[in-house]
């Protein structure tokens, strides 16, 4: 962690008359946003980050987050998730990973829940009320940039022949495998124009933006607010069709596969494993059912329970991290299978990326369907963007080469011109 002891914080919350856009008032170069429907934050400025690397990077960031949120002058009329002291957050998804993770406190803060919305300012000195918001601003430039996503990836198809005859062997049920498509766009682009077209166009996700990874994920990795816990699991996947009647058959074909059956019934139980030992009254939904993207149809199983032994949701995060929809089975064989086979560092792909108030409650997803946005350099800045899909006995390269095309969808359209 680079900040050792941290400041004392000092946040104040107070509601807001208007509901604001918080699009408008998101930073159009570094934003940090969490934004589906009429829920979401942005938050301007950084009160303090925090950075950890390594295997016990979840275990650090939920330590020093307890210690700063309980030496913390908090001064919160609102009361709702999300308002008082807040952190962004950011996780790589392996434990070698070179890129950082971090928990970001926005020195200024605008959030609204449906029809409520509220500010919230975090200092180092005690505060009496947050400052007036500042004026929106217009979108600015965007050129655009296109993402080859069609191309023949050899070294993606050669990675799926690899990990199949892993599987083949019995070495492995299960190997989620990426690829990455990398270009780049003007060093002073407005991001909050690829922010606005996912959050337009994928309403069922959340779209979000913390220290340049962006994306909209449908997969909540785990909720936690009012005594609450909730989790969505997404293993299995078709892509979508223009004709009605094509997109249908994609839909009734998910449905009746063996194998995606099998695949998602792998990915579940291993969150459900993962949260049992945290948790009572853990519930899913009796059967997947299929969830409608725009770009894809995904077998989707919906996960309630009760907090069982007072958890944060950085300690879920770390228990749910990596699930087989992201890495395969058996987990920590498919993740040393993934080192071998992917010719690249996921960094936060496939991570958690969400929020943490002070009490511990937050909201997390799997870092998919997205890219991560490289810091200015000779005026360009680079744009990495990933897609993966999950590779059981049976798997085809070419079919899974064209489903990660429409995984990658989302970030393409978002960035195009």
């Amino acid at each position: 962690m680079n900040i050792q002891p941290a400041p004392r914080l000092f946040a104040v919350s107070r509601p807001l008359r208007k509901v604001p856009s918080l699009m408008l008032h998101a930073d159009s170069q570094n934003p940090l946003l969490w934004l589906r429907g009429d829920r979401g934050c942005v938050g301007l400025g950084e009160a303090l980050r925090l950075v950890f690397r390594g295997k016990d990077r979840f275990a650090e960031a939920s330590a020093a987050w307890q210690r700063i949120a309980a030496a913390a002058g908090i001064d919160d009329t609102v009361n709702l998730p999300g308002s008082g002291l807040v952190a962004f957050g950011t996780f790589t998804f392996d434990d070698e990973s070179d890129a950082e993770s971090v928990l970001i406190v926005p020195q200024l803060l605008v959030a609204r829940h449906g029809d409520r919305a509220w500010v919230t300012e975090v200092s180092t000195e005690p505060l009496d009320q947050p400052r007036k918001l500042p004026p929106t601003r217009a979108r600015g430039t965007w050129s655009g940039t296109t993402l080859d996503t069609l191309t023949n990836d050899s070294d993606y198809l050669r990675g799926v022949d690899k990990a199949a005859a892993l599987i083949e062997r019995g070495e492995e049920e299960k190997v989620v495998l990426a690829r990455t498509v990398t270009t780049s766009i003007d060093a002073a682009a407005d991001l909050r124009v690829p922010l606005g077209r996912l959050a337009y166009n994928y309403t069922d996700c959340w779209t979000y933006a913390v220290d340049g990874m962006i994306g909209a994920s449908p997969e909540t990795l785990v909720r936690q607010t009012d005594g609450l816990i909730t989790a969505r699991v997404l293993a299995g996947t078709r892509g979508r069709r223009e004709q009605p009647e094509s997109d249908q058959l994609m839909r009734d074909e998910l449905l009746a596969s063996e194998k995606e059956q099998h695949e998602h019934a792998f990915a579940v139980q291993s969150v459900v494993t993962a949260l049992a030992p945290h948790v009572s009254e853990l519930h899913t939904s009796e059967r997947p059912f299929a969830l409608e993207l725009p770009n894809v149809w995904h077998l989707a199983t919906d996960l309630e329970a009760v907090p069982g032994d007072g958890s944060s949701t950085i300690d879920l995060v770390a228990a749910l991290h990596p699930t087989a929809a992201v890495a395969g089975t058996p987990t920590r064989d498919a993740v040393a299978a993934i080192s071998q086979l992917e010719p690249f560092d996921r960094e936060r792909y496939a991570g958690a990326t969400g929020w943490v108030d002070a009490s511990g409650d937050g909201e997390w997803v799997i870092a998919l369907r997205g890219a991560q946005i490289r810091e200015p350099h000779d005026g360009q800045r680079q744009v990495v963007a990933y897609a993966g899909g999950g590779i059981v006995a049976g798997s085809d390269p070419e079919h899974e080469l064209r489903e990660t095309v429409s995984k990658f969808r989302p970030i393409a359209e978002a960035l195009a011109p």
